[in-house]
């Protein structure tokens, strides 16, 4: 639950303030007044008007709530939200992107990772949040896509598994699924946390069991 108190000379005026301060509209808050503006008397002792305003996460929209991070690192963006199959995705354009993408995305993960916790906190009805600066997912699949093929190829002609680097869930969802149709290889994941690694083997059996795809 996020909450400020604001003072202006009229309730309306503290109310813009706080909705800059936790980008988000009207129609998301609970607003409390504390006190009423008041102009004394002869033009002495007046009072400023004073508010609470109180954002729970359950009213927020999550480009609403994206905003209110952004602004909070001092970053300007154009959010557009659009329902997707399995939740929301949210594609961010800024000047800042490449900072707020980071080194192989490891800053855009984390973004994503805290919208997911913020968004779902005390939610029965769980859904995905998806980050997308600049189309960067889109590239990064295309660049894992290609990395699976080439993988692929690699195990087929020498009969051998193939670990990839450590990846990201995302990341790991990508490669399992650009190879889920090709009945020559099988992929599924091994380590824990973020050295959680792809492996990439010859179809067949592995302990005595079929192990095809496993998605982890």
């Amino acid at each position: 639950m996020d909450s400020v108190e604001k003072e202006a000379k009229t309730v309306d005026d503290a109310i813009e303030l706080a909705l800059e301060e936790l980008g988000v509209s009207r129609d998301e808050i609970e607003i409390e007044i504390l006190t009423e503006p008041s102009k004394g008397f002869l033009g002495m002792g007046g009072r400023t008007a004073k508010i609470r305003v109180t954002a729970e996460p359950s009213l927020l929209r999550p480009e609403s709530m994206l905003q209110g991070m952004l602004k909070l690192m001092d970053v300007e963006a154009d959010i557009e939200e659009e329902d997707i199959d399995d939740g929301i995705m949210l594609k961010v354009e800024s000047p800042d992107s490449a900072i707020l993408i980071g080194k192989k995305g490891k800053n855009l993960n984390a973004i994503q990772y805290l919208m997911n916790l913020m968004y779902n906190h005390g939610r029965l009805n769980r859904r995905r949040i998806v980050v997308d600066i600049e189309s960067y997912l889109e590239r990064r699949k295309n660049i894992l896509e290609e990395l699976a093929k080439r993988t692929a190829e690699k195990v087929k002609k020498n009969s051998r598994e193939v670990k990839l680097e450590a990846l990201n869930p995302q990341d790991r969802r990508s490669i399992h699924l650009a190879l889920q149709d090709d009945p020559a290889v099988r992929t599924y994941s091994i380590g824990t946390g973020a050295y959680r690694r792809v492996i990439v083997a010859p179809s067949g059996e592995r302990n005595g069991h079929k192990n095809h795809h496993r998605r982890r």
